[in-house]
């Protein structure tokens, strides 16, 4: 004995646990930093989805058209992947950052960080929103290899890590002309042969899309993406889970929240010269959110008193 405690479980292993079950939905509200991952694990949500648009917005101050790099993205996938190790975070990884090679490196960092899971689209690497329009695809065979990359750098890795085939061609063609809904059914109806563990089918114009979509495709998760004002229509997660989705997640649930509720206390300053009347949590109550009391229990746990009087 050492002492020293189990292994715990990882978010990938944790994730296919959640997947395993036919009757069960895996809901992962969109975060993009620190502050709102901790918010959305203070409700309780046993799965998070790190969102490329927030994090390009949020780290670069840019739209979502592709500047954001993998170094962007990995070092916030890892950072939110961190904070609760026992919560599957599933994380953008956009195209896989280049060729077969970048697309495998790709799935072995995000891996090694903790990530439980990773999509890889079939845009060309000036990509954009999936809900924007003008989207253009790589080929069948590019896009292809990029799943084989990614599927065997997750066997080889040994991480588990949740390899999600996301398509575009719906609203999307590459250099022939090839796109629209039975692309899509054809590319991702490809992608299971190759081994992906989840199906991502970006863009469903309607309900009745959702049900064909689920019909069509072959029989292993399929994760809806519910983008308010994009293509898709909002349904609710327990609709989603009747229709047959495995996965929904919500990418710009913390945006739209953050740019209302800071926009108007900026506003709010600029008027009146002074913060909003609303009560405020004031800095002890900020940081709680932020793990205030655990890092100051281990802190003592270990002898430490830099804290005691705080």
């Amino acid at each position: 004995m050492n002492g020293h405690s189990e292994q715990p479980v990882s978010g990938a292993r944790r994730l296919r646990e959640m997947l395993a079950d036919p009757s069960k939905t895996v809901v992962a509200p969109g975060v993009y930093d620190g502050i709102t991952a901790r918010l959305a694990l203070a409700q309780g949500f046993d799965c998070l989805y790190m969102t490329g648009a927030g994090t390009s917005m949020s780290r670069l101050g840019m739209a979502d058209l592709g500047l954001t790099t993998f170094t962007d993205m990995h070092t916030n996938a890892a950072m939110i992947a961190s904070i609760d190790p026992s919560v599957p975070v599933i994380a953008d990884a956009d195209t896989g950052y280049g060729g077969p090679i970048n697309v495998a490196n790709t799935v072995r960092a995000y891996g090694r960080s903790g990530v439980a899971g990773l999509h890889i689209e079939d845009q060309i690497q000036e990509k954009r929103c999936g809900h924007l329009s003008g989207k253009q695809l790589v080929s069948r065979e590019v896009y292809y290899n990029r799943l084989r990359a990614a599927c065997k750098a997750r066997d080889e890795s040994g991480s588990g890590i949740v390899i999600i085939a996301r398509t575009d061609a719906a609203a999307g063609k590459d250099a022939e002309g090839n796109g629209g809904f039975d692309e899509a059914v054809e590319r991702l109806t490809k992608a299971a042969d190759i081994g992906v563990d989840a199906l991502f089918f970006e863009a469903i114009q309607s309900e009745d899309q959702c049900k064909e979509v689920i019909a069509r495709l072959p029989k292993i998760p399929v994760l809806l993406n519910m983008v308010d004002g994009g293509r898709t229509p909002i349904i609710s997660n327990e609709r989603a889970n009747e229709i047959g989705f495995r996965i929904v997640i919500w990418p710009t649930i913390a945006l739209e929240a953050v740019m209302a509720a800071v926009g108007k206390a900026f506003q709010t300053m600029k008027k009146t010269g002074k913060t909003p009347e609303e009560p405020k949590m004031g800095p002890a109550g900020l940081f709680e959110v932020c793990g205030l009391k655990e890092l100051m229990a281990f802190d003592e746990a270990v002898g430490g008193k830099a804290y005691s009087n705080s």
